[in-house]
């Protein structure tokens, strides 16, 4: 096999550069012109000849995080593929963005954070019907290869949907403390006299301990929201106040606001190949294109926003010192 004239890192650097069309086609068109240079489908055989895997976004990934500190937050996402007919991976999934089952790839993702930085180390794609693989054993996957690479977090935390007795028994066991929602209907015993559902229980504002069935002594609390819904916040850690809580709980939310950067400015959701391991590679490349913004807005202080456009600025003052998109000056004179 020949080498190829476009590496993974040209691709990510046009998915950094890019700010509408993500296409492998795009990518031919604007690379530099050269001599002997790529061919116009230098960028999908690309995508077709890596071997997909999350070790290549680690690698990167690990000289921006501190082991012994911070967050690991675990969450999924679904990249909307609406029209995709013919596109490998895509099935049907819940989508909290259009709060309705939509057709889309699901995303598993690990951030880790200490309250400034996104990034994430590592993710998984859910595809039940070919590797047989539930979204909770995506969960415990991460947790056991975060644990083999020596994360000490704060806290891990994550949605009701993975608040299973293994998954938590799993955290306990690797020494972490765990932050997230219960289910109204969970069983709990508050005073030794017998379980109860959580909805049941009489939770001062301070929170209240008791003994969720199948697991051991938690922390609970309960949050009226401004809508009126009630949701029930548990931690592992019986010493957490009311304040802690909240402080944690708002770092759970960096994970959606990661879902929506790395969606809107590296085109995650944009790959219109339909083999399932060019959606891989696509994928992984996209995530590996948001850390490096990330790092780069990091360091200057800056906003996503403001990087993607700083791309196009210079480009964009040259066009206005000698625009090409013109009319005619008699034939405006004519019509007048």
């Amino acid at each position: 096999m020949n080498k190829s004239k476009v590496s993974e890192y040209d691709y990510i650097d046009f998915l950094i550069g890019t700010q509408r069309v993500y296409s492998s086609a795009e990518a031919e068109r604007v690379s530099p012109e050269q001599e002997n240079g790529p061919a116009h489908d230098a960028s999908t055989r690309q995508l077709h000849r890596l071997f997909p895997t999350t070790e290549r976004l680690w690698s990167e990934a690990q000289t921006h995080v501190d082991l012994n500190k911070g967050c690991l937050i675990i969450d999924d996402s679904t990249l909307d593929k609406f029209y995709s007919r013919k596109i490998e991976l895509v099935t049907r999934h819940w989508s909290g963005k259009h709060k309705r089952v939509v057709s889309g790839i699901n995303l598993v993702t690990m951030l880790w954070t200490y309250g400034e930085r996104h990034i994430p180390v590592d993710c998984r794609i859910y595809n039940k019907i070919k590797d047989g693989l539930t979204k909770n054993d995506h969960f415990r996957s991460m947790l056991q290869v975060a644990r083999q690479r020596g994360f000490q977090p704060e806290f891990v935390l994550f949605d009701s949907w993975y608040a299973s007795l293994e998954n938590l028994k799993l955290i306990r066991s690797a020494g972490w403390q765990w932050l997230t929602r219960l289910e109204h209907n969970r069983h709990v015993d508050p005073n030794r006299t017998g379980n109860i559902l959580l909805n049941q229980v009489d939770i001062p504002p301070s929170g209240r301990s008791v003994h969720l069935k199948g697991y051991g002594m938690i922390k609970v609390f309960k949050i009226v929201r401004t809508d009126a819904d009630i949701e029930y916040w548990a931690s592992s850690d019986l010493n957490m106040s009311d304040l802690m809580r909240l402080k944690y709980a708002e770092l759970s939310w960096m994970l959606e606001t990661y879902h929506r950067g790395v969606k809107q400015f590296c085109g995650i959701e944009r790959c219109q190949a339909r083999s399932e391991k060019a959606q891989r590679n696509y994928i992984e490349l996209a995530i590996r294109a948001f850390l490096r913004i990330e790092y780069h807005c990091f360091v200057k202080g800056i906003s996503w926003f403001e990087a993607k456009t700083a791309i196009i600025r210079d480009a964009v003052r040259a066009y206005l010192t000698k625009p090409i998109y013109t009319l005619d000056p008699i034939t405006l004179y004519a019509t007048a």
